[in-house]
């Protein structure tokens, strides 16, 4: 139960998501993913780093690079799944807020 928390955990920070997601799209080092989110080498560096450690993101070295893939594809099922109960609870208020008439 513990290593299923574990990886709860590991996607419950918004930039992890992020740069799974951009992942998706292709491999990627710590500069190209700083361009494409906005955010500091430190902070890339430290959530890929933790990626990393769980499995989710593999790291080859290209000279004095690493490039950043996806290692287990199989995050994305877990993410469409919450992605899918999130848009269902959108249309449910939606549809509550909806004026009448």
């Amino acid at each position: 139960m513990e290593l299923v928390a574990q990886r709860f955990r590991v996607l419950a920070e918004p930039m992890r998501i992020k740069l799974l997601d951009r992942l998706r799209e292709g491999d990627a080092t710590v500069t190209e993913l700083q361009d494409a989110l906005g955010a500091s080498q430190q902070n890339i560096s430290k959530h890929l780093s933790i990626l990393h450690n769980a499995g989710m993101v593999a790291r080859t070295k290209q000279g004095n690079h690493a490039r950043y893939s996806i290692a287990d594809r199989g995050v994305f099922e877990l993410c469409e799944q919450v992605c899918g109960g999130v848009r269902r609870q959108l249309t449910e208020l939606e549809s509550i807020l909806q004026p009448i008439g």
